[in-house]
């Protein structure tokens, strides 16, 4: 399985949505598309899981990579997570104390601009 990666900006808010599997074959695509949307100037960034089969530690690994890029600019990453088996992975790794998490797109983007 590929990974699909669209980007788009919102209300100057960098948004990734990715389809398809996070894993050490992908995650590679995921990092370079962060160092990127960072390299641009944004550093609010929504990624949207809702559409993410599976995701391994080497996609987790990006996520906390990007965080610590974004969070050097004053930034911060947040995750649409609505499929159960990719929270439980944030939930094990305690990841979910790290990322704030929304049920869906728009309610990640307004927490942003507040």
């Amino acid at each position: 399985m590929d990974l699909k990666i669209e980007s788009k900006e919102v209300n100057g808010i960098g948004v990734i949505v990715l389809e398809g599997e996070v894993d050490v074959y992908t995650a590679p695509k995921l990092k370079s598309r962060l160092i990127d949307m960072v390299d641009e100037g944004k550093y609010n960034i929504v990624i949207d899981l809702q559409k993410v089969e599976f995701m391994d530690s080497s996609g987790l690994g990006v996520l906390v990579g990007g965080l610590k890029r974004v969070k050097s600019h004053q930034g911060s990453i947040s995750l649409v997570i609505t499929q159960e088996n990719i929270l439980k992975i944030f939930r094990i790794t305690g990841l979910v104390k790290v990322f704030p998490i929304f049920s869906s797109e728009e309610e990640a983007i307004s927490s942003l601009k507040g």
